[in-house]
């Protein structure tokens, strides 16, 4: 298992427009991509700009499906203006 890490800092005042965009992207992903399993979307309540994302995926080319998949095309376009920054990691999972 896959597992990818994303942290978004937003640009200030952004949070409102962003997150019913990553919740629809998240939603997406799980119910039409079968290699995600898992797609967690979590804000800071202290930080309005950082928003955390852990997802599961079956294996690094479930993940590249999903980003070729057209919500996540969509989606990508429509946050760009909206994020200062964007770090991703990928990590194994381990039994």
């Amino acid at each position: 298992m896959l597992v990818v890490t994303v942290t978004f800092i937003l640009k200030p005042g952004a949070r409102d427009k962003f997150l019913p965009l990553m919740m629809e992207n998240a939603r997406l992903s799980v119910s039409l991509e079968p290699g995600c399993r898992q797609f967690d979307v979590c804000a800071r309540h202290d930080v309005d700009e950082e928003v955390f994302l852990y997802e599961v995926y079956d294996n690094e080319d479930a993940f590249s499906a999903h980003l070729a998949m057209q919500h996540y095309l969509e989606f990508t376009e429509s946050v760009g203006p909206l994020i200062s920054e964007k770090t991703v990691k990928t990590y194994s999972m381990l039994d």
